[in-house]
């Protein structure tokens, strides 16, 4: 199965760890999103898109890549990292893949290192994550997507 991961990670490289996990489990290209070639996007049997959540949302750069794809017959997972760490945020991300003709097969997200925003005056959230404990938790989501 040929499979990419496409993120961004701006912040602390929180998003960019959980990529690479996931990507040694799955045996994936990984890619940040403006490194992605969207006349090749369709060679991809499994595409993962991920970023940091920034205010409730998908950082802008995955959102326009998403806007920009052509029409795909693939399989798709969501992931993500913030100061809340919840997959609660997936469904705006989830319905502009769905839109896209992606099955979307699951969703990850963590919590991460947060200072963006209000965060930073309090001195950030969740120093030290995503931790090895957070990484390990994201290969076995990648396990699972090599499931039938």
């Amino acid at each position: 199965m040929k499979a990419l991961l496409v993120y961004v990670s701006v912040e602390h490289g929180n998003t960019e760890k959980v990529a690479i996990a996931m990507a040694e489990v799955l045996g994936a290209e990984v890619k940040k999103a403006e490194e992605v070639v969207l006349s090749s996007i369709s060679d991809y049997e499994l595409i993962g898109f991920g970023s940091g959540i920034f205010y409730g949302k998908f950082h802008p750069d995955l959102l326009k890549l998403v806007d920009d794809l052509p029409r795909l017959n693939a399989r798709s997972f969501i992931f993500s990292t913030g100061g809340v760490g919840s997959h609660k945020l997936h469904p705006q991300l989830r319905k502009k893949l769905e839109d896209k003709g992606m099955k979307v097969v699951g969703g990850f997200s963590c919590k991460a290192w947060d200072t963006y925003g209000a965060f930073k005056i309090l001195g950030g959230i969740n120093k030290g994550r995503p931790n090895e404990e957070d990484l390990k938790k994201a290969r076995a989501f990648a396990e699972g997507l090599l499931r039938p």
